[in-house]
């Protein structure tokens, strides 16, 4: 079943993408949820039309995504975290934790567009975030996960 998707579904598509998918999963989850519509001829040309006109639009939102994206390549993220006995940490360090750390270096970003290699890191070391600015400007964000100082 082809389908045009409304909103981006993770591991799915974005935007405005024609996927394929089953028939139970596009009838019975992505068109009643609101994510998808069924890729009709008709949707395709609308769909056509629309892309064409929102051209212009998505090349000024790319060029600022790369401006965020090079803003972000100069930070150095170090987060801070509550040890146990040696490297294991109170709690875990998630992709909250990095949203927060680039909010206090003055780079604002959903959450939900950060994906942090392992889920939830429960040790000190470095790691790696994937941030997903536009569907074309993905950057891999190297962080640190250390100690924090103990009065």
């Amino acid at each position: 079943m082809e389908i045009i998707l409304k909103q981006d579904v993770e591991n799915l598509g974005f935007t405005d993408d024609i996927v394929t998918v089953k028939n139970g999963y596009g009838r019975n989850h992505l068109i009643p949820m609101g994510y998808a519509v069924l890729a009709t001829s008709s949707a395709k040309k609308v769909l056509a039309e629309t892309l064409k006109q929102r051209a212009f639009k998505e090349e000024k939102l790319i060029k600022d995504a790369t401006k965020i994206a090079d803003a972000i390549k100069e930070l150095e993220v170090k987060i801070i975290a509550k040890t146990g006995d040696g490297t294991k940490l109170f709690g875990s360090v998630n992709n909250g934790n990095v949203a927060e750390n680039l909010a206090a270096a003055g780079q604002e970003i959903d959450k939900k567009y950060i994906k942090v290699e392992g889920g939830n890191i429960k040790r000190l070391g470095k790691y790696t975030a994937t941030i997903r600015l536009h569907r074309s400007v993905i950057l891999d964000l190297p962080f640190e996960i250390i100690a924090e100082q103990s009065n």
